[in-house]
């Protein structure tokens, strides 16, 4: 088999996910990637990502302001590749084969879902050098499903991956809870932070540790809890090698996700994770083996900020499940285990991730 020449295709000028940092480090075999010196995996800078999520937020109000409706498909450039894969987003291209990895079935369109946008997504998707249609998770492939039943043959779910870290976990005193998010509000922070105020107050070997961009007003809120430790956005390296190296369980509600990396993330490093039912969650986590995922209590939005209609069942049973992984050692030390191995042998091993992208890519050529 030549090499194939892949050319990648983002919808926005600044890719930002670890999903194709992930791809373009570890390609499949005789695959060749080409517009990756943008691929630094998600914005942690303070400038950059206010700057990044200013300039999408403007766009979504330009958008909404006219009431425009497109579908979200780029036009790339002629170069010597042999096919497209567009990053969250569909080709325009009509002489070059093209696949397409979405994450969530919103990522079709830009602005309203009309009736007219979508008979002109229709007709992309039903083009013939649209080759497949590669979402994240099985969820999502309904949710496109019932949209465009035509186009079912064309779906196949690619789960994302990523390498086990080279990095062991380092020996601490006590238990570590941890959170991690750059969206504070939409992940559940609020909630998250008081799960870990009530268990560090509960508990005397257990400490709390915090990295977001937490309000100084909440910060001053629990900062008479000297056991909870507030952290700044960091660096990934910085963040595996100091933080969850000696982390022993995340708590992340994450509201507003539809995938997390981050799961991934604490599942690489043998971090049981203590969740909310939503969406995908039960693709990600396996209940009772890599973690525990917590009811859905109904959640309603005021702005970014989700609010819980029973905030107080879900709070006490997250602090139950969380101390089950507290109180018993040898339950945590299973679980860390079955999370590496799911990242080493499971659904988002790099290996499976690239056997199943490999052929598809062949296919699409043929």
């Amino acid at each position: 088999m030549k090499k194939i020449k892949v050319y990648l295709q983002y919808p926005w000028k600044f890719p930002d996910s670890p999903y194709y940092k992930y791809l373009v480090d570890d390609p499949p075999e005789k695959i060749e990637y080409l517009n990756i010196q943008k691929q630094k995996g998600v914005i942690i800078n303070k400038r950059f990502f206010w700057f990044s999520n200013f300039l999408k937020r403007n766009i979504r109000r330009f958008v909404n302001l006219f009431e425009l409706s497109l579908p979200n498909a780029h036009l790339s450039p002629k170069r010597d590749y042999d096919l497209i894969h567009c990053c969250h987003c569909l080709s325009k291209n009509k002489d070059m084969p093209w696949i397409a990895d979405i994450e969530s079935e919103w990522q079709l369109y830009v602005g309203k879902k009309t009736k007219k946008v979508k008979n002109k997504i229709r007709e992309i998707l039903l083009k013939k050098n649209c080759k497949k249609i590669m979402p994240w998770t099985n969820a999502t492939a309904r949710e496109i499903i019932k949209e465009f039943p035509e186009i079912e043959n064309k779906i196949e779910v690619v789960y994302p991956a990523i390498p086990l870290p080279k990095i062991k976990r380092k020996k601490h005193k006590g238990i570590n809870l941890l959170f991690v998010a750059r969206y504070f509000y939409e992940k559940g922070g609020v909630h998250a932070l008081k799960v870990i105020d009530k268990l560090t107050k509960n508990h005397k070997n257990v400490n709390g540790i915090m990295v977001s961009e937490v309000p100084e007003s909440i910060k001053q809120k629990y900062s008479k809890n000297e056991r909870i430790k507030f952290y700044d956005l960091m660096p990934q390296k910085e963040l595996f090698q100091e933080i969850m190296t000696i982390s022993d369980v995340f708590i992340y509600p994450g509201y507003s996700d539809s995938f997390g990396f981050s799961f991934l993330e604490s599942l690489s490093i043998g971090i049981p994770i203590v969740s909310i039912d939503s969406f995908n969650r039960k693709e990600i986590i396996t209940n009772n083996k890599t973690g525990f995922i917590i009811k859905n209590y109904g959640i309603k939005w005021n702005k970014n900020i989700p609010i819980l209609n029973k905030e107080d069942l879900m709070i006490e049973e997250m602090v139950r499940k969380t101390e089950l992984l507290i109180k018993n050692k040898k339950l945590r030390e299973k679980m860390s285990e079955n999370c590496i191995n799911e990242i080493k042998n499971g659904k988002f091993s790099i290996e499976r991730r690239n056997r199943q992208l490999k052929k598809i890519y062949g296919g699409a050529l043929r």
